[in-house]
């Protein structure tokens, strides 16, 4: 190796680390992201009414691409510059969505059987709860948007963007870890099973994996990331307040060429184009700005993003059963404030308990799985799968 070539190995090793800052502007993001969701949700499901529901953005579209093109940056920051082995990314990708997807499937089931019971069953999804031996095992493999299916749990209405994410990430781990005709077998057949909607907004998630691999061999001056940053924030918040959205939505419906197949969640795509490239632009511009007032705020930023996962589920469940049981007043500032108090509570156990189920889980599969057979790596313990997974799901 040359003296020039390992002084840029070197530089591509310290272009493909997370500057601490900009893992804080992500993980800050993030948590942004989950929290647009449930404003946008606070308007849509009328909990905020008159004056007050306009000043609330909708911006839950949007959020769900910011998740999209996020996820795709983590698992490819998390994959590709470690030591990962095949075994490890199983690991961490199931645990961490299962250990939070796993216990409010299952007691957003219990709880719409619940009030099935008491209120009747107007207020749920019947046909749901009539062939739950269907649309459980369903759900818990996230098929809820294949082909044309366009399911969720009973209240549980983000969970459609699990449908998308989660099969990213086994034909990310596919085309990552397998080799030769295993490979093109396996990608077919997860390509197979998502169908077309997630095919359509599969350049979304990806845009993520090639933000990274760009970052590694770019860099950016300063003066001039802040100032894409800046133009790149700016342009999001016109985009929302423009209307563009439904234009672009109409437009793919109409170019849409198979009437008989409903782009349903996917009927967005256009806009998720969009959306998506100002987000990697974004991104790419703060990976370079620095923003050196986060650290100082650090703690509580990690603290925060910990609970996007539960908190982007967690208010849905909450908001489906406070309609159910409460004849809620939408200029009522105790309704909101009560039905604000439950959510953060549940959103509290929610994540704290998902967090013991995932280290169990992990230790659980460090004791007992076979070897590595795919490719030879690092051995699997457990803190190795956290160091891993830091940056988690959403």
């Amino acid at each position: 190796m040359t003296v020039k070539s390992a002084v840029a190995g070197t530089a591509a090793d310290e272009r493909s680390r997370l500057p601490t800052s900009f893992s804080l502007y992500l993980d800050l993001v993030r948590f942004m992201a989950a929290f647009l969701v449930l404003l946008t949700h606070y308007r849509q499901y009328g909990l905020v009414g008159g004056w007050a529901a306009g000043l609330i953005p909708l911006a839950g579209r949007e959020s769900v691409i910011v998740f999209f093109v996020l996820s795709g940056f983590v698992i490819a920051y998390s994959t590709l510059s470690k030591a990962v082995s095949p075994r490890d990314y199983v690991a961490a990708r199931l645990t961490r969505i299962a250990s939070v997807a796993l216990p409010i499937v299952l007691l957003a089931f219990a709880c719409a059987a619940v009030v099935s019971r008491i209120e009747g069953p107007g207020l749920v999804q019947a046909y749901v709860l009539r062939k739950a031996y269907i649309y459980l095992p369903l759900h818990l493999l996230f098929l809820g948007e294949a082909w044309t299916l366009s399911e969720t749990p009973p209240w549980l209405a983000p969970y459609w963007s699990l449908g998308y994410e989660v099969w990213y990430y086994v034909l990310f781990g596919v085309l990552c870890y397998l080799r030769g005709r295993r490979r093109l077998l396996a990608a077919v057949l997860a390509l197979a099973i998502m169908g077309y909607k997630l095919w359509l907004l599969l350049p979304v998630w990806a845009a993520g994996v090639v933000l990274y691999r760009w970052l590694e061999g770019h860099a950016m001056p300063r003066p001039a990331a802040r100032i894409g940053w800046l133009a790149t924030t700016l342009l999001l918040i016109a985009y929302n307040l423009s209307g563009l959205e439904d234009q672009l939505c109409a437009l793919a419906v109409s170019l849409w060429p198979f009437p008989g197949l409903p782009l349903g969640s996917a009927e967005r795509v256009l806009a998720d184009y969009l959306v998506g490239a100002l987000i990697v632009a974004n991104f790419a511009c703060a990976r370079y700005a620095a923003f050196p007032v986060l650290e100082r705020f650090g703690e509580r930023i990690r603290r925060l993003s910990f609970y996007t996962f539960p908190l982007y589920l967690a208010h849905a469940l909450i908001l489906g059963i406070w309609h159910a049981f409460h004849p809620h007043q939408a200029g009522s500032a105790l309704d909101i404030l009560s039905v604000s108090v439950i959510i953060i509570v549940f959103t509290w156990a929610l994540g704290r308990g998902a967090e013991r189920l995932r280290l169990a889980s992990l230790a659980w599969i460090a004791a007992f799985s076979p070897p590595d057979t795919l490719r030879s790596r690092k051995p699997i313990h457990c803190k190795q799968f956290d160091e891993n997974d830091k940056q988690g799901h959403l």
